[in-house]
């Protein structure tokens, strides 16, 4: 029997050796199956995270553009305003200047021009020594409103029409064209 048990053993040797190899050889398939599907999630994943990269690199770029858009508008509209604010202090400061009875009759001037048939003029109280000559030549009464500094009021006949004539008022109703030009010559 030991003959026998001696051939038994190496037959089952030799299976155990063939199953043990065909055993390593499925484990080596199914380790490169897996190392090819790892390696495969792993190009997918890093190739979406470089897609979400980028995509929030460019949504930062698209902000950061934005927020500076931003910041460039409300600098210009600060740098307006700022210009805005220095012509009417220029405006307010004219009755000071020996050309302001020249400015003020030709606001005068251009009010009773658009009336038909005026028959008094209206400034502050200050004003009205400059209007005198005017108001004489015209055959016009001056009247006096100390809310018109900057301008003159021409009364119709009947005080039904009037016509105010006001640098403060003008400006306003010429800031948006003016206010281009400006834009034009700072920033072109």
């Amino acid at each position: 029997m030991s003959k026998l048990e001696a051939i038994l053993s190496q037959e089952v040797e030799a299976e155990i050796q063939a199953v043990l190899q065909e055993a390593k050889a499925k484990a080596e398939a199914l380790r490169s199956e897996a190392k090819v599907k790892a390696e495969g999630l792993l190009s997918a994943r890093k190739r979406a995270l470089e897609a979400g990269l980028q995509a929030a690199i460019r949504r930062a770029e698209s902000a950061g553009e934005l927020l500076l858009a931003t910041a460039r508008t409300e600098a210009k509209g600060e740098v307006l305003s700022q210009v805005k604010a220095k012509v009417e202090e220029a405006l307010r400061a004219l009755p000071d200047s020996p050309d302001w009875p020249q400015v003020l009759r030709k606001l005068a001037e251009e009010a009773l021009a658009a009336l038909g048939e005026p028959e008094a003029l209206a400034s502050h109280p200050d004003n009205l020594p400059h209007l005198e000559g005017l108001a004489r030549e015209r055959g016009l009464e001056l009247r006096a409103d100390p809310a018109l500094r900057l301008g003159v009021r021409a009364i119709g006949k009947g005080g039904r029409t009037q016509v105010e004539n006001a640098l403060l008022s003008r400006l306003e109703r010429a800031w948006d064209a003016l206010s281009s030009k400006v834009a034009q010559v700072l920033w072109g």
